[in-house]
């Protein structure tokens, strides 16, 4: 598996690449202006030497001939470190001194209006030239002055000078790249220091990082992990509070099971049982609708982060439902009606949950609802399709309205056993599908009205 590079790597590379880029241009650039200038000052010596030559030209007898000396000639091909050749040849007349090796390496269409320089090898080494036409009126004919020189000299002073000029900005390259890697980490410090005081920390310490000694760029980070923490500890206070409530709502009816379970065992008359196992049944029934309301809770808490939508017609699940809950209406001698569109009702949204949303509304208006009274429910179609729970009970007094949708919470008073679990797990599931939630009171009537208001529709069918 490949290691993820680190944080100093990365600044380090962004940081010395531009340092060896300038000092790889600066030795490319340097190379070629010191080649020109070491070429342009050996080529003037190159020429004065042919111009040297030139000057011994003479005529004898009509006979082109050089007058050289070997004391001359000898100062002429004197040096240290390279060989000097030369040639002195004429058009017609032929070879007049010098070595008939030097090389000639021209043609008709070279402009001899001005010396031509060259490269050639003479005896395996490489040679610079230099090629001068004479033509001088007491000349009988036109006369070439060659002289070639090995490179030793120019390869020598063109390193010599790349040295002078390279090795400053190599250490100059080289002090960066070790200030900049101090300096990196160094610079990094903070944050090392930073994640062993977050390593070091008890998994119950959910208190804020700090931010004395934090670089204003890493501030960013510690704002959004504080911003984390916050609410980490809101969500574990939550989840620790819906525990104690759950487990207080659950002890009361599986301490009611158990006592009359007892009370069960101790007859022997199954008359005299039968209070203690309606008892018993009552009991589990509770349990059962608070154990039904916990799940309901974790699956849309489990799915809150990826919620998954899709396309269907709401106005058929809300006939469904309600016709389920007729049954249990009819039991609590209430009326359950519905009014909704002809046609289809389409909207985004997980639709399991929103009939959990439904049955909870519906369990709420059954439960609470007034005797022989009436629960309509309606669907009206729109951008913004509309979801109605109406009853004529005796509503929900403006003083508790702020306290409803509290876990666990039931108004004082209430008839019933419910927990107080319903509408929190429809303002969750609303919440969820952003969908606006509205309570209030019945007009005419002073029961509860419960406006589900669904703003992400599909129009597609």
């Amino acid at each position: 598996m490949e290691q993820n590079r680190t944080l100093r790597t990365e600044i380090l590379i962004r940081l010395i690449t531009p340092v060896l880029l300038f000092v790889v241009f600066e030795a490319v650039s340097s190379y070629y202006v010191t080649r020109h200038y070491v070429d342009e000052a050996y080529d003037r010596w190159l020429l004065d030497s042919a111009g040297s030559l030139v000057q011994e030209i003479k005529v004898s007898d009509n006979l082109i001939v050089a007058e050289l000396p070997p004391a001359a000639l000898t100062i002429f091909k004197w040096d240290e470190l390279d060989k000097t050749y030369f040639k002195i040849i004429a058009e017609n007349q032929g070879m007049i001194a010098g070595d008939s090796f030097v090389p000639e390496p021209f043609d008709e269409s070279t402009d001899w209006s001005a010396p031509v320089f060259f490269n050639d090898t003479v005896r395996g080494e490489s040679v610079r030239g230099v090629s001068i036409l004479v033509a001088r009126k007491d000349l009988p004919e036109i006369v070439f002055v060659h002289v070639a020189e090995t490179l030793n000299k120019r390869r020598n002073m063109m390193m010599d000078i790349l040295l002078a000029d390279l090795i400053p900005p190599i250490f100059l390259a080289i002090f960066i790249g070790f200030y900049m890697r101090k300096a990196v980490y160094r610079g990094l410090n903070p944050l090392r220091e930073l994640a062993d005081e977050i390593a070091m920390r008890s998994p119950k310490d959910l208190s804020p990082i700090p931010e004395a000694h934090v670089f204003a760029e890493v501030r960013i980070l510690t704002d959004t992990i504080n911003g984390l923490l916050k609410r980490l500890d809101g969500a574990i206070a939550s989840q620790q509070r819906f525990i104690a409530n759950a487990a207080h709502q659950l002890r009361t009816p599986l301490a009611g099971l158990k006592l009359q379970s007892e009370r069960a065992l101790r007859e022997d008359d199954m008359a005299a049982m039968k209070p203690a196992l309606l008892q018993i049944q009552s009991s589990a029934d509770r349990v059962s609708h608070i154990i039904s309301q916990l799940l309901a809770l974790a699956k849309s808490g489990a799915i809150e982060s990826g919620l998954l939508l899709a396309k269907f017609d709401l106005l058929t699940l809300v006939r469904e439902v309600s016709s389920e809950w007729v049954p249990k209406a009819l039991q609590n001698h209430i009326e359950l009606s519905f009014e909704g569109p002809k046609q289809p009702v389409y909207i985004n949204g997980n639709e399991i949950l929103i009939r959990e949303l439904l049955v909870n509304l519906l369990d709420n208006a059954v439960c609470y609802g007034r005797e022989n009274g009436n629960i309509i429910v309606r669907l009206k179609p729109g951008p913004s399709p509309t979801l109605t729970i109406e009853d004529d009970g005796p509503g929900i007094p403006s003083s508790e309205m702020d306290k409803i949708f509290e876990r666990f919470y039931r108004i004082p008073g209430s008839p019933g056993d419910g927990c107080g679990l319903g509408l929190p797990i429809v303002k969750e599931i609303a919440d969820l599908h952003q969908a606006e939630l509205l309570l209030g009171t019945s007009p005419g009537k002073g029961g509860t009205k419960a406006d589900v208001v669904f703003k992400q529709t599909s129009t597609d069918k």
